[in-house]
């Protein structure tokens, strides 16, 4: 699994790049074998002015198939563990819907 992390409008410091890599895999791992990339983008929407503006872009890509998750938030590492959590959960029932539909081919 490859992952990529970008930012838009907010320095990406070492910590901030290392927490979202420990987060992707956390949230991803299981999955390591179907998913081909992951790619992070953290921008800030509103620069300083605050306020809910820190979104989390996840983009999970695997063999024929991709899984889009975004969240916004205050801070960003919140933003990005929901979206890595509800990328977990879409890439699940992504898996389950393709084996569903290769088991029922076979029949």
């Amino acid at each position: 699994m490859q992952t990529r992390i970008r930012t838009q409008g907010l320095p990406l410091t070492e910590e901030l790049r290392s927490r979202a890599e420990r987060r992707i895999q956390f949230a991803l791992g299981r999955f390591s074998t179907s998913i081909r990339s992951v790619s992070t983008l953290l921008a800030d929407q509103n620069g300083p002015r605050g306020g809910i503006d820190k979104r989390c872009s996840l983009i999970v890509r695997g063999r024929g198939w991709q899984v889009v998750v975004h969240d916004d938030d205050a801070d960003a590492g919140a933003a990005l563990d929901r979206a890595a959590e509800r990328a977990a959960r879409s890439v699940a029932r992504k898996l389950d819907r393709l084996r569903d539909a290769s088991w029922s081919e076979g029949s």
